[in-house]
């Protein structure tokens, strides 16, 4: 990823931090987004001078203009966009709010699709835009179904996506993570639940971000240039048997 541009949203905890930082190792120079400012200046002390951080949401289409007018300002192009930003909350059919609703859907697929779009002028030949899925997407969850529809629309934003993108050169993949050691899934479900599920697929353990980062790396790359409109699982098992 030498020279390579790249934007990270949800950039300062977790898979996108951990992501920023592999990005970073490639050689890439990496903007990453979030709404908190400290994570974000946490983030930039711990990954040098190669990042740079824009505070916003991704559901404030005035944040994401922002976002890419900074990158066209200061780099001119864009090379990777891993649309990461994500939220979730356990409420079971029978408690869901119209406000726990718009939250969700919000950030997991309004901020999605924008991001994207808004994105997308500053791309060219080579280009590769990374959707964050999950294994939710594919499976029941109880008291997680407005979150795994979210992530059921973002697999189809790939797929039809890709249609739109052919003879472009852009590539547009989901990475689906399993459960992941993250602050926000630590938040949503608990951090012994997430060891107990980890532990119960075939890997046996719970996810570390920096081996759901690896495979962001891949999907980022030349590499997988015979990819899109796919979904690649690291998922430790969970989702495929």
């Amino acid at each position: 990823m030498n020279g390579k541009t790249a934007v990270v949203t949800g950039g300062g905890t977790g898979i996108g931090f951990a992501t920023a930082r592999r990005f970073i190792e490639e050689g890439a120079f990496v903007y990453i987004t979030g709404r908190r400012q400290a994570p974000l200046h946490r983030a930039v002390e711990a990954l040098g001078p190669n990042v740079r951080a824009v505070q916003g949401s991704v559901s404030d289409l005035d944040d994401l203009d922002r976002l890419f007018d900074t990158v066209k300002a200061e780099r001119g192009s864009l090379d990777i966009l891993f649309a990461n930003a994500g939220f979730g909350e356990l409420v079971p059919l029978g408690q869901i709010t119209p406000e726990q609703y718009d939250r969700t859907f919000d950030v997991n697929v309004k901020g999605v699709l924008f991001t994207v779009q808004k994105g997308l002028p500053l791309m060219g030949q080579g280009g590769s835009i990374i959707l964050t899925g999950s294994t939710t997407g594919v499976m029941g969850t109880p008291a997680f179904s407005v979150y795994s529809a979210t992530k059921a629309a973002v697999r189809n934003f790939a797929r039809s996506w890709a249609l739109d993108l052919r003879g472009t050169g852009i590539r547009v993949n989901v990475l689906s993570p399993g459960p992941t050691l993250t602050e926000l899934a630590e938040e949503a479900v608990g951090r012994d639940a997430m060891i107990e599920m980890g532990a119960g697929t075939p890997i046996g353990h719970v996810g570390d971000p920096s081996e759901i980062a690896a495979v962001a790396a891949f999907l980022a790359s030349s590499d997988s240039s015979f990819m899109t409109g796919s979904e690649v699982f690291a998922d430790g098992g969970l989702a495929q048997i």
